[in-house]
Protein backbone atom coordinates (compact mmCIF):
# COMPACT_ATOMS: atom_id res chain seq x y z
CA UNK A 1 0.00 0.00 0.00
CA UNK A 2 0.93 3.80 -0.60
CA UNK A 3 2.60 5.48 2.57
CA UNK A 4 0.41 8.60 3.48
CA UNK A 5 1.27 11.33 6.68
CA UNK A 6 -0.42 9.89 9.76
CA UNK A 7 -3.60 11.30 10.52
CA UNK A 8 -3.51 12.87 6.98
CA UNK A 9 -6.60 13.17 4.74
CA UNK A 10 -5.45 10.69 2.29
CA UNK A 11 -5.36 8.05 5.04
CA UNK A 12 -8.61 8.82 6.11
CA UNK A 13 -9.66 8.64 1.95
CA UNK A 14 -7.96 5.31 1.98
CA UNK A 15 -9.62 3.94 4.84
CA UNK A 16 -12.88 4.92 3.47
CA UNK A 17 -12.22 3.60 -0.10
CA UNK A 18 -11.35 0.12 2.00
CA UNK A 19 -14.84 0.38 3.40
CA UNK A 20 -16.38 0.78 -0.33
CA UNK A 21 -14.40 -2.29 -1.85
CA UNK A 22 -15.43 -4.25 1.29
CA UNK A 23 -17.60 -6.41 -0.65
CA UNK A 24 -15.66 -6.64 -3.59
CA UNK A 25 -16.99 -3.41 -5.74
CA UNK A 26 -17.58 -0.56 -5.97
CA UNK A 27 -21.84 0.37 -6.87
CA UNK A 28 -22.88 3.47 -8.66
CA UNK A 29 -24.71 4.54 -5.26
CA UNK A 30 -21.54 4.42 -3.33
CA UNK A 31 -19.94 6.60 -5.76
CA UNK A 32 -22.94 9.29 -5.88
CA UNK A 33 -22.70 8.62 -1.98
CA UNK A 34 -19.58 10.27 -1.77
CA UNK A 35 -20.60 13.38 -3.61
CA UNK A 36 -23.84 13.32 -1.65
CA UNK A 37 -22.22 12.96 1.52
CA UNK A 38 -19.53 15.77 0.55
CA UNK A 39 -16.82 13.71 1.51
CA UNK A 40 -14.04 15.43 -0.05
CA UNK A 41 -15.24 18.58 2.02
CA UNK A 42 -15.30 16.40 5.19
CA UNK A 43 -11.73 14.64 4.45
CA UNK A 44 -11.03 17.75 3.45
CA UNK A 45 -9.31 16.66 0.01
CA UNK A 46 -10.21 17.85 -3.37
CA UNK A 47 -12.95 15.87 -5.57
CA UNK A 48 -10.18 14.81 -7.97
CA UNK A 49 -7.56 14.10 -5.09
CA UNK A 50 -10.09 12.04 -3.65
CA UNK A 51 -10.60 9.95 -6.42
CA UNK A 52 -7.26 9.89 -6.84
CA UNK A 53 -6.94 7.53 -3.67
CA UNK A 54 -9.81 5.56 -4.35
CA UNK A 55 -7.72 4.86 -7.54
CA UNK A 56 -4.40 4.22 -5.31
CA UNK A 57 -6.39 1.53 -3.34
CA UNK A 58 -8.05 -0.11 -5.77
CA UNK A 59 -4.36 -0.38 -7.62
CA UNK A 60 -1.97 -1.37 -4.52
CA UNK A 61 -5.05 -4.12 -4.19
CA UNK A 62 -4.45 -5.59 -7.39
CA UNK A 63 -0.92 -5.80 -7.33
CA UNK A 64 -1.25 -7.86 -4.01
CA UNK A 65 -3.80 -10.35 -5.64
CA UNK A 66 -3.55 -13.49 -4.79
CA UNK A 67 -7.08 -14.83 -5.68
CA UNK A 68 -10.17 -13.45 -7.02
CA UNK A 69 -11.29 -9.56 -6.91
CA UNK A 70 -13.18 -10.07 -4.11
CA UNK A 71 -10.99 -12.16 -1.65
CA UNK A 72 -8.14 -9.24 -2.68
CA UNK A 73 -10.53 -6.64 -1.33
CA UNK A 74 -10.12 -8.16 2.25
CA UNK A 75 -6.99 -6.84 4.03
CA UNK A 76 -5.91 -9.62 6.83
CA UNK A 77 -6.31 -8.26 10.32
CA UNK A 78 -1.86 -7.15 10.24
CA UNK A 79 -2.58 -5.46 7.60
CA UNK A 80 -5.74 -3.32 8.74
CA UNK A 81 -4.57 -2.61 11.79
CA UNK A 82 -1.54 -0.88 9.80
CA UNK A 83 -3.75 0.90 7.54
CA UNK A 84 -5.88 2.39 11.04
CA UNK A 85 -3.18 2.91 13.16
CA UNK A 86 -2.42 5.78 10.62
CA UNK A 87 -5.48 8.06 11.99
CA UNK A 88 -4.84 8.56 15.85
CA UNK A 89 -6.64 11.60 15.95
CA UNK A 90 -9.77 11.27 17.84
CA UNK A 91 -11.62 13.49 15.48
CA UNK A 92 -10.45 12.02 12.35
CA UNK A 93 -11.09 9.14 13.90
CA UNK A 94 -14.55 9.23 14.64
CA UNK A 95 -15.39 11.35 11.44
CA UNK A 96 -14.12 8.75 9.65
CA UNK A 97 -15.67 5.75 10.75
CA UNK A 98 -19.04 7.91 10.69
CA UNK A 99 -18.40 8.40 6.69
CA UNK A 100 -17.33 4.72 6.44
CA UNK A 101 -20.64 3.61 7.85
CA UNK A 102 -22.71 5.84 5.48
CA UNK A 103 -20.95 4.59 2.82
CA UNK A 104 -21.22 1.12 3.05
CA UNK A 105 -25.32 1.72 3.64
CA UNK A 106 -25.40 3.89 0.37
CA UNK A 107 -26.58 1.39 -1.72
CA UNK A 108 -29.61 0.01 0.57
CA UNK A 109 -27.31 -3.28 1.88
CA UNK A 110 -24.73 -4.00 4.15
CA UNK A 111 -22.70 -6.63 2.85
CA UNK A 112 -21.10 -9.08 5.78
CA UNK A 113 -17.55 -8.26 4.99
CA UNK A 114 -18.94 -4.07 5.04
CA UNK A 115 -20.20 -4.72 8.38
CA UNK A 116 -16.59 -6.67 9.38
CA UNK A 117 -14.62 -3.71 8.10
CA UNK A 118 -16.87 -0.78 10.17
CA UNK A 119 -16.83 -2.71 13.12
CA UNK A 120 -12.65 -3.72 12.96
CA UNK A 121 -12.72 0.24 12.59
CA UNK A 122 -14.97 1.02 15.82
CA UNK A 123 -13.36 -2.06 18.05
CA UNK A 124 -10.04 -0.54 16.95
CA UNK A 125 -10.64 3.15 17.44
CA UNK A 126 -12.40 2.83 20.68
CA UNK A 127 -9.18 1.91 22.06
CA UNK A 128 -7.25 4.45 23.48
CA UNK A 129 -4.58 6.62 21.69
CA UNK A 130 -1.09 5.47 22.16
CA UNK A 131 1.71 8.17 22.21
CA UNK A 132 4.19 8.14 19.42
Amino acid sequence: MRAYPHNSPQAAARVAALAMLADGHVCRSEMAALIALQASARLPLTPLALHGVLQGVSEDLLVSARADWGSTCRLDAPALHALLEEISDPALRASTLALCQQLVHADGHCAPDEQLLVERMRERWTQPVRAL
